[in-house]
Protein backbone atom coordinates (compact mmCIF):
# COMPACT_ATOMS: atom_id res chain seq x y z
CA UNK A 1 0.00 0.00 0.00
CA UNK A 2 2.78 2.40 0.88
CA UNK A 3 4.45 1.84 -2.48
CA UNK A 4 1.19 2.47 -4.33
CA UNK A 5 0.57 5.74 -2.54
CA UNK A 6 4.13 6.87 -3.26
CA UNK A 7 3.55 6.22 -6.98
CA UNK A 8 0.32 8.23 -6.93
CA UNK A 9 2.00 11.05 -5.04
CA UNK A 10 4.90 11.15 -7.51
CA UNK A 11 2.58 11.27 -10.50
CA UNK A 12 0.52 14.13 -9.09
CA UNK A 13 3.70 16.03 -8.21
CA UNK A 14 4.82 15.58 -11.81
CA UNK A 15 1.54 17.03 -13.07
CA UNK A 16 1.94 19.99 -10.75
CA UNK A 17 5.52 20.57 -11.86
CA UNK A 18 4.53 20.62 -15.51
CA UNK A 19 1.77 23.16 -15.01
CA UNK A 20 4.00 25.28 -12.77
CA UNK A 21 6.58 25.29 -15.56
CA UNK A 22 3.86 26.32 -17.98
CA UNK A 23 2.87 29.17 -15.65
CA UNK A 24 6.45 30.45 -15.36
CA UNK A 25 6.90 30.40 -19.13
CA UNK A 26 3.68 32.41 -19.51
CA UNK A 27 5.42 35.29 -17.75
CA UNK A 28 7.84 35.79 -20.67
CA UNK A 29 7.36 39.21 -22.21
CA UNK A 30 7.51 38.20 -25.89
CA UNK A 31 4.02 37.13 -26.97
CA UNK A 32 5.17 34.82 -29.77
CA UNK A 33 7.53 32.93 -27.49
CA UNK A 34 4.77 32.58 -24.90
CA UNK A 35 2.53 30.95 -27.50
CA UNK A 36 5.24 28.51 -28.65
CA UNK A 37 6.18 27.58 -25.09
CA UNK A 38 2.53 27.18 -24.17
CA UNK A 39 1.96 24.75 -27.04
CA UNK A 40 5.02 22.69 -26.14
CA UNK A 41 4.15 22.56 -22.46
CA UNK A 42 0.57 21.64 -23.31
CA UNK A 43 1.80 18.66 -25.37
CA UNK A 44 3.98 17.62 -22.45
CA UNK A 45 1.05 18.01 -20.03
CA UNK A 46 -1.24 15.85 -22.14
CA UNK A 47 1.46 13.18 -22.39
CA UNK A 48 1.90 13.18 -18.62
CA UNK A 49 -1.84 12.98 -18.06
CA UNK A 50 -2.04 9.93 -20.31
CA UNK A 51 0.75 8.36 -18.26
CA UNK A 52 -1.14 9.18 -15.08
CA UNK A 53 -4.30 7.56 -16.44
CA UNK A 54 -2.35 4.45 -17.37
CA UNK A 55 -0.87 4.21 -13.87
CA UNK A 56 -4.32 4.56 -12.33
CA UNK A 57 -5.58 1.75 -14.55
CA UNK A 58 -2.70 -0.46 -13.46
CA UNK A 59 -3.46 0.24 -9.81
CA UNK A 60 -7.13 -0.54 -10.35
CA UNK A 61 -6.28 -3.87 -11.96
CA UNK A 62 -3.93 -5.05 -9.23
CA UNK A 63 -4.66 -8.36 -7.55
CA UNK A 64 -7.19 -7.64 -4.80
CA UNK A 65 -4.95 -9.46 -2.34
CA UNK A 66 -2.39 -6.69 -2.77
CA UNK A 67 -4.81 -3.84 -2.22
CA UNK A 68 -7.12 -2.74 0.52
CA UNK A 69 -10.02 -0.40 0.99
CA UNK A 70 -7.82 2.55 1.92
CA UNK A 71 -5.90 2.35 -1.36
CA UNK A 72 -9.10 1.80 -3.37
CA UNK A 73 -10.74 4.85 -1.82
CA UNK A 74 -7.58 6.87 -2.43
CA UNK A 75 -7.61 5.93 -6.11
CA UNK A 76 -11.27 6.95 -6.44
CA UNK A 77 -10.60 10.26 -4.71
CA UNK A 78 -7.58 10.87 -6.89
CA UNK A 79 -9.52 10.07 -10.06
CA UNK A 80 -12.31 12.47 -9.13
CA UNK A 81 -9.89 15.30 -8.36
CA UNK A 82 -7.89 14.54 -11.50
CA UNK A 83 -11.03 14.81 -13.67
CA UNK A 84 -11.94 18.11 -12.03
CA UNK A 85 -8.41 19.44 -12.58
CA UNK A 86 -8.51 18.50 -16.28
CA UNK A 87 -11.96 20.08 -16.68
CA UNK A 88 -10.79 23.33 -15.09
CA UNK A 89 -7.66 23.33 -17.26
CA UNK A 90 -9.84 23.02 -20.38
CA UNK A 91 -12.03 25.89 -19.16
CA UNK A 92 -8.85 27.96 -18.86
CA UNK A 93 -7.86 26.99 -22.41
CA UNK A 94 -11.23 28.25 -23.67
CA UNK A 95 -10.84 31.50 -21.75
CA UNK A 96 -7.38 32.06 -23.25
CA UNK A 97 -9.03 32.05 -26.69
CA UNK A 98 -10.77 35.33 -25.83
CA UNK A 99 -8.66 36.84 -23.04
CA UNK A 100 -4.93 37.48 -22.77
CA UNK A 101 -5.09 38.42 -19.09
CA UNK A 102 -5.48 35.14 -17.23
CA UNK A 103 -2.47 35.53 -14.93
CA UNK A 104 -4.44 35.47 -11.66
CA UNK A 105 -6.48 32.47 -12.73
CA UNK A 106 -3.32 30.67 -13.89
CA UNK A 107 -1.78 31.28 -10.48
CA UNK A 108 -4.90 29.97 -8.73
CA UNK A 109 -4.79 26.86 -10.89
CA UNK A 110 -1.11 26.33 -10.10
CA UNK A 111 -1.95 26.72 -6.40
CA UNK A 112 -4.68 24.09 -6.73
CA UNK A 113 -2.26 21.69 -8.38
CA UNK A 114 0.26 22.27 -5.59
CA UNK A 115 -2.40 21.33 -3.03
CA UNK A 116 -3.21 18.26 -5.11
CA UNK A 117 0.48 17.34 -5.21
CA UNK A 118 0.43 17.32 -1.41
CA UNK A 119 -2.31 14.66 -1.59
CA UNK A 120 -4.90 17.06 -0.13
CA UNK A 121 -7.64 15.97 -2.52
CA UNK A 122 -10.56 17.62 -0.73
CA UNK A 123 -8.66 20.91 -0.43
CA UNK A 124 -7.68 20.81 -4.11
CA UNK A 125 -11.25 20.01 -5.17
CA UNK A 126 -12.61 22.91 -3.14
CA UNK A 127 -10.19 25.35 -4.81
CA UNK A 128 -10.87 23.91 -8.27
CA UNK A 129 -14.64 24.25 -7.86
CA UNK A 130 -14.21 27.90 -6.86
CA UNK A 131 -11.85 28.42 -9.79
CA UNK A 132 -14.51 27.04 -12.14
CA UNK A 133 -16.88 29.78 -10.93
CA UNK A 134 -14.17 32.45 -11.30
CA UNK A 135 -13.46 31.35 -14.88
CA UNK A 136 -17.17 31.42 -15.73
CA UNK A 137 -17.40 34.98 -14.35
CA UNK A 138 -14.43 36.08 -16.44
CA UNK A 139 -15.90 34.45 -19.56
CA UNK A 140 -19.10 36.37 -18.97
CA UNK A 141 -17.19 39.65 -18.68
CA UNK A 142 -15.27 38.94 -21.88
CA UNK A 143 -18.43 37.99 -23.72
CA UNK A 144 -19.94 41.36 -22.86
CA UNK A 145 -16.73 43.18 -23.79
CA UNK A 146 -16.56 41.45 -27.17
CA UNK A 147 -20.19 42.17 -28.00
CA UNK A 148 -21.23 45.51 -26.49
CA UNK A 149 -24.75 46.80 -27.05
CA UNK A 150 -24.60 49.17 -30.07
CA UNK A 151 -24.75 52.82 -29.03
CA UNK A 152 -28.27 54.28 -29.32
CA UNK A 153 -29.58 51.02 -30.79
CA UNK A 154 -33.09 50.22 -29.60
CA UNK A 155 -34.15 46.76 -28.59
CA UNK A 156 -35.25 44.97 -31.75
CA UNK A 157 -36.79 41.51 -31.59
CA UNK A 158 -37.23 41.28 -35.37
CA UNK A 159 -34.41 39.44 -37.14
CA UNK A 160 -32.92 41.09 -40.25
CA UNK A 161 -34.67 40.36 -43.55
CA UNK A 162 -31.31 40.35 -45.30
CA UNK A 163 -27.65 40.46 -44.35
CA UNK A 164 -26.03 40.99 -40.95
CA UNK A 165 -27.31 42.69 -37.80
CA UNK A 166 -26.13 43.08 -34.22
CA UNK A 167 -29.09 43.91 -32.04
CA UNK A 168 -30.47 43.73 -28.52
CA UNK A 169 -33.31 41.25 -28.06
CA UNK A 170 -35.76 41.39 -25.17
CA UNK A 171 -36.89 37.97 -23.92
CA UNK A 172 -38.52 36.52 -20.82
CA UNK A 173 -35.00 35.57 -19.69
CA UNK A 174 -33.66 39.12 -20.06
CA UNK A 175 -32.15 41.32 -22.77
CA UNK A 176 -29.27 39.88 -24.80
CA UNK A 177 -27.03 41.00 -27.65
CA UNK A 178 -27.41 38.87 -30.78
CA UNK A 179 -25.13 38.86 -33.82
CA UNK A 180 -27.12 37.36 -36.68
CA UNK A 181 -26.98 36.80 -40.45
CA UNK A 182 -30.00 35.97 -42.61
CA UNK A 183 -30.20 34.22 -45.96
CA UNK A 184 -33.31 33.93 -48.11
CA UNK A 185 -33.33 30.27 -49.09
CA UNK A 186 -34.76 31.17 -52.47
CA UNK A 187 -31.42 32.75 -53.38
CA UNK A 188 -29.15 31.20 -50.74
CA UNK A 189 -27.73 27.67 -50.70
CA UNK A 190 -26.79 26.42 -47.24
CA UNK A 191 -23.92 23.91 -47.24
CA UNK A 192 -21.60 22.16 -44.79
CA UNK A 193 -17.88 22.07 -45.53
CA UNK A 194 -15.34 19.84 -43.77
CA UNK A 195 -11.55 20.02 -43.47
CA UNK A 196 -11.33 16.23 -43.82
CA UNK A 197 -12.41 14.24 -46.88
CA UNK A 198 -13.67 11.34 -44.75
CA UNK A 199 -14.00 9.92 -41.24
CA UNK A 200 -11.09 10.84 -38.99
CA UNK A 201 -10.40 9.51 -35.48
CA UNK A 202 -7.27 11.41 -34.42
CA UNK A 203 -5.02 14.30 -35.44
CA UNK A 204 -7.76 15.44 -37.82
CA UNK A 205 -7.39 18.46 -40.12
CA UNK A 206 -8.97 21.76 -39.08
CA UNK A 207 -9.26 25.16 -40.75
CA UNK A 208 -10.16 28.74 -39.76
CA UNK A 209 -13.73 29.75 -40.56
CA UNK A 210 -12.36 32.41 -42.94
CA UNK A 211 -10.76 29.67 -45.07
CA UNK A 212 -14.05 27.76 -45.36
CA UNK A 213 -15.76 31.01 -46.44
CA UNK A 214 -13.07 31.88 -48.98
CA UNK A 215 -12.74 28.49 -50.67
CA UNK A 216 -16.52 28.26 -51.14
CA UNK A 217 -17.02 31.89 -52.15
CA UNK A 218 -19.56 32.11 -49.32
CA UNK A 219 -20.99 35.40 -48.08
CA UNK A 220 -21.46 34.16 -44.50
CA UNK A 221 -20.50 31.25 -42.26
CA UNK A 222 -20.46 29.92 -38.71
CA UNK A 223 -18.65 27.23 -36.72
CA UNK A 224 -20.29 23.79 -36.80
CA UNK A 225 -20.51 20.76 -34.53
CA UNK A 226 -18.83 19.92 -31.25
CA UNK A 227 -15.34 18.45 -31.60
CA UNK A 228 -12.31 17.55 -29.49
CA UNK A 229 -9.72 20.40 -29.59
CA UNK A 230 -6.04 19.48 -29.58
CA UNK A 231 -5.52 21.86 -26.62
CA UNK A 232 -7.75 19.74 -24.36
CA UNK A 233 -5.89 17.10 -22.30
CA UNK A 234 -8.96 14.85 -22.37
CA UNK A 235 -8.78 14.84 -26.18
CA UNK A 236 -5.41 13.07 -26.32
CA UNK A 237 -5.68 10.28 -28.88
CA UNK A 238 -8.68 11.84 -30.62
CA UNK A 239 -7.55 15.40 -31.37
CA UNK A 240 -9.76 17.55 -33.59
CA UNK A 241 -12.16 14.65 -34.18
CA UNK A 242 -15.95 14.87 -34.07
CA UNK A 243 -18.41 11.99 -33.75
CA UNK A 244 -21.71 13.56 -34.83
CA UNK A 245 -23.43 12.96 -38.17
CA UNK A 246 -22.45 15.33 -40.99
CA UNK A 247 -22.91 15.32 -44.76
CA UNK A 248 -20.62 17.80 -46.50
CA UNK A 249 -20.92 19.62 -49.82
CA UNK A 250 -19.32 16.65 -51.60
CA UNK A 251 -22.20 14.38 -50.47
CA UNK A 252 -19.87 12.51 -48.09
CA UNK A 253 -21.40 11.30 -44.83
CA UNK A 254 -19.23 11.38 -41.73
CA UNK A 255 -19.63 9.13 -38.68
CA UNK A 256 -22.52 7.28 -40.27
CA UNK A 257 -21.96 3.96 -38.46
CA UNK A 258 -22.05 5.39 -34.93
CA UNK A 259 -25.12 7.53 -35.59
CA UNK A 260 -27.58 4.89 -36.80
CA UNK A 261 -29.41 5.05 -33.48
CA UNK A 262 -28.37 8.56 -32.47
CA UNK A 263 -30.78 10.62 -30.38
CA UNK A 264 -28.91 13.84 -31.14
CA UNK A 265 -30.93 16.31 -33.23
CA UNK A 266 -29.93 17.35 -36.74
CA UNK A 267 -30.68 19.93 -39.42
CA UNK A 268 -31.01 19.10 -43.11
CA UNK A 269 -30.44 21.79 -45.74
CA UNK A 270 -32.33 21.12 -48.96
CA UNK A 271 -32.69 23.74 -51.68
CA UNK A 272 -35.16 26.31 -50.47
CA UNK A 273 -35.92 24.70 -47.12
CA UNK A 274 -34.49 23.53 -43.82
CA UNK A 275 -35.71 20.49 -41.92
CA UNK A 276 -34.98 19.93 -38.23
CA UNK A 277 -35.28 16.44 -36.71
CA UNK A 278 -35.19 15.70 -32.98
CA UNK A 279 -32.94 12.65 -33.52
CA UNK A 280 -30.42 11.91 -36.29
CA UNK A 281 -31.76 8.33 -36.32
CA UNK A 282 -34.87 9.75 -38.04
CA UNK A 283 -32.74 10.67 -41.06
CA UNK A 284 -31.42 8.20 -43.63
CA UNK A 285 -28.36 8.81 -45.82
CA UNK A 286 -29.98 10.69 -48.67
CA UNK A 287 -27.39 12.52 -50.78
CA UNK A 288 -29.98 14.49 -52.71
CA UNK A 289 -29.90 17.28 -50.12
CA UNK A 290 -27.33 20.09 -49.84
CA UNK A 291 -26.04 19.29 -46.36
CA UNK A 292 -26.69 17.65 -43.00
CA UNK A 293 -25.29 18.52 -39.56
CA UNK A 294 -26.08 17.03 -36.17
CA UNK A 295 -25.42 18.77 -32.87
CA UNK A 296 -27.27 19.40 -29.62
CA UNK A 297 -29.44 20.53 -28.03
CA UNK A 298 -32.41 21.48 -30.19
CA UNK A 299 -33.28 24.94 -28.84
CA UNK A 300 -36.58 25.72 -30.54
CA UNK A 301 -38.95 23.37 -32.38
CA UNK A 302 -42.26 24.35 -33.95
CA UNK A 303 -42.08 27.86 -32.43
CA UNK A 304 -41.75 26.42 -28.91
CA UNK A 305 -38.75 26.38 -26.58
CA UNK A 306 -37.39 22.85 -26.67
CA UNK A 307 -34.45 23.24 -24.28
CA UNK A 308 -34.82 24.69 -20.81
CA UNK A 309 -38.59 24.30 -20.55
CA UNK A 310 -39.86 25.66 -17.25
CA UNK A 311 -36.47 25.31 -15.57
CA UNK A 312 -34.48 28.35 -14.54
CA UNK A 313 -32.82 29.48 -17.83
CA UNK A 314 -30.02 31.13 -15.86
CA UNK A 315 -28.70 27.72 -14.76
CA UNK A 316 -25.44 26.81 -16.44
CA UNK A 317 -22.43 28.80 -17.55
CA UNK A 318 -22.64 31.98 -19.60
CA UNK A 319 -20.91 32.27 -22.93
CA UNK A 320 -21.30 32.95 -26.64
CA UNK A 321 -23.91 30.53 -28.03
CA UNK A 322 -23.74 29.81 -31.76
CA UNK A 323 -26.90 28.65 -33.55
CA UNK A 324 -28.52 27.84 -36.88
CA UNK A 325 -32.24 28.55 -37.25
CA UNK A 326 -35.08 29.21 -39.63
CA UNK A 327 -38.15 31.40 -39.80
CA UNK A 328 -40.27 30.50 -42.76
CA UNK A 329 -38.07 30.30 -45.87
CA UNK A 330 -35.28 32.36 -44.30
CA UNK A 331 -32.19 30.72 -42.83
CA UNK A 332 -30.31 32.29 -39.93
CA UNK A 333 -26.90 31.77 -38.37
CA UNK A 334 -25.66 33.73 -35.41
CA UNK A 335 -24.46 34.09 -31.85
CA UNK A 336 -26.37 34.94 -28.68
CA UNK A 337 -23.76 36.66 -26.53
CA UNK A 338 -23.20 36.12 -22.81
CA UNK A 339 -26.03 33.61 -22.39
CA UNK A 340 -26.63 30.15 -21.02
CA UNK A 341 -27.84 27.59 -23.56
CA UNK A 342 -31.37 27.81 -22.07
CA UNK A 343 -31.31 31.61 -22.26
CA UNK A 344 -30.32 31.45 -25.94
CA UNK A 345 -33.38 29.27 -26.60
CA UNK A 346 -35.63 31.92 -24.98
CA UNK A 347 -33.97 34.67 -27.03
CA UNK A 348 -34.46 32.82 -30.34
CA UNK A 349 -38.11 32.14 -29.54
CA UNK A 350 -38.53 35.85 -28.79
CA UNK A 351 -37.14 36.57 -32.27
CA UNK A 352 -39.85 34.35 -33.76
CA UNK A 353 -37.60 31.50 -34.87
CA UNK A 354 -39.59 28.41 -35.82
CA UNK A 355 -36.67 26.02 -35.23
CA UNK A 356 -33.16 26.49 -33.89
CA UNK A 357 -30.22 24.17 -33.21
CA UNK A 358 -27.34 24.90 -30.84
CA UNK A 359 -23.83 24.69 -32.33
CA UNK A 360 -20.38 24.50 -30.75
CA UNK A 361 -19.45 27.50 -28.62
CA UNK A 362 -16.74 28.65 -26.21
CA UNK A 363 -13.34 29.00 -27.87
CA UNK A 364 -14.77 27.68 -31.16
CA UNK A 365 -17.30 30.50 -31.60
CA UNK A 366 -16.91 32.22 -34.97
CA UNK A 367 -19.33 34.14 -37.20
CA UNK A 368 -18.42 35.60 -40.60
CA UNK A 369 -20.25 38.19 -42.68
CA UNK A 370 -17.86 40.28 -44.74
CA UNK A 371 -15.37 39.70 -41.94
CA UNK A 372 -15.40 38.21 -38.47
CA UNK A 373 -18.37 39.42 -36.44
CA UNK A 374 -17.49 37.00 -33.64
CA UNK A 375 -14.32 35.02 -33.22
CA UNK A 376 -12.19 34.01 -35.11
CA UNK A 377 -11.93 31.35 -32.42
CA UNK A 378 -9.89 28.19 -32.85
CA UNK A 379 -9.57 26.26 -36.12
CA UNK A 380 -12.54 23.95 -36.67
CA UNK A 381 -13.24 20.64 -38.51
CA UNK A 382 -16.54 21.73 -40.13
CA UNK A 383 -18.62 24.84 -40.80
CA UNK A 384 -22.06 25.91 -42.04
CA UNK A 385 -21.91 28.33 -44.99
CA UNK A 386 -24.28 30.63 -46.91
CA UNK A 387 -23.55 30.61 -50.66
CA UNK A 388 -25.34 32.59 -53.38
CA UNK A 389 -27.24 30.35 -55.82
Amino acid sequence: MKTVLVVIFALVCSLGAIYTGLLLNNKLSIAHKVQIDLEEKNKQLMSEIESLKAQITLLENEDTRKTNKEVTDKIKEMQSTYKTAVSVYEDLVDLKEISKDTKKLDELYASSISILANADYSGATEKLVQLTKDIATEKSKMSIALAPVPVNAPVNNTPPSAGYSRQSVNSDAGTFVVSIVSGDMGSTKVIVDTASDGDCANNCPVLPLATYVSRNNAFAGINGSYFCPASYPSCAGKTNSFDLLVMNKNKTYFNSANNVYSNNPAVIFNGGSMRFVSAASQWGRDTGVDGVLSNYPLLVEGNNVRFGGDDDPKKGSKGNRSFVANKGSTAYIGVVHNATVAESARVLKAMGMENALNLDSGGSTALWSGGYKAGPGRDIPNAILFVRK
